[in-house]
């Protein structure tokens, strides 16, 4: 799993940048600048927008653009007047679920078999809220509704709630750990091969900022905690 951590250094890098010569537009302006601010990444995508002269840049689950001539960035959302449409937030919501196709189920620890929805969460062990979601997993899996967690300890690397994710990641029954850590119960420490920073590198990059935030099947993020029988109305009116 390779999920891009531009989050900070792409804004950084832009304002650094010196403009490039006029001699290249258009999207090879646009690539000729993403090389120069950085080395070896790649986006997933660079298309024209709806606006002439602006070109939209994706990196995993994040759309910004930058001009034709590969000198003006921009992080915002295009609005369609005529429509009343937002535009970057249905590009977004795509690019969100694409990059959480490229995370994979593998990398997730999921409550509740095959289901009508599929929400992705972004846990924190630790947090008041996260655990009252958790006291309702029977309640969304009763719903319809599975729950693929991904962590995100608030803390960071290295805080108590970033090791006991790793403890539970690396437990021998994951489900089993993450439910005893949820009710305060001390979970044997364990180490081993885990996404945990990558799973906190992807919320980085969706702008998260608190826990539990939900991502529903169309890409759609929910910050806080929906209770279950709320969301499963949610969904059904989507």
């Amino acid at each position: 799993m390779q999920i891009k951590n531009i989050a900070l250094s792409l804004a950084a890098s832009l304002l650094l940048a010196q403009p490039l010569l006029a001699e290249t537009d258009g999207k090879g302006a646009v690539q000729q600048r993403l090389a120069k601010m950085m080395p070896g990444a790649k986006p997933d995508s660079i298309s024209e927008s709806p606006v002439k002269g602006l070109y939209e840049v994706v990196f995993g689950p994040q759309v910004v653009y930058l001009s034709a001539d590969g000198r003006y960035f921009m992080k915002a959302n295009i609005i369609d007047l005529e429509t009343d449409e937002n535009l970057t937030e249905k590009r977004r919501s795509s690019a969100i679920q694409g990059a959480l196709a490229e995370v994979g189920e593998d990398n997730m620890i999921i409550f509740g078999d095959t289901s009508k929805h599929q929400v992705t969460v972004f846990t924190d062990i630790d947090c008041g809220y996260c655990r009252k979601l958790h006291k309702e997993i029977a309640a969304y899996n009763k719903a319809d509704i599975q729950i693929r967690y991904l962590f995100y300890p608030r803390a960071g690397v290295g805080s108590p709630s970033y090791d006991k994710a790793v403890s539970v990641w690396c437990a021998d029954d994951q489900k089993k750990a993450m439910t005893q850590a949820k009710d305060g119960k001390k979970v044997a420490e364990k180490k081993c091969d885990n996404p945990v920073v990558e799973h906190m590198r992807l919320g980085e990059l969706m702008g998260i900022n608190g826990t539990p935030a939900m991502i529903l099947p169309d890409g759609e993020l929910l910050p806080g905690y929906v209770p279950a029988a709320k969301l499963s109305q949610y969904l059904e009116g989507k």
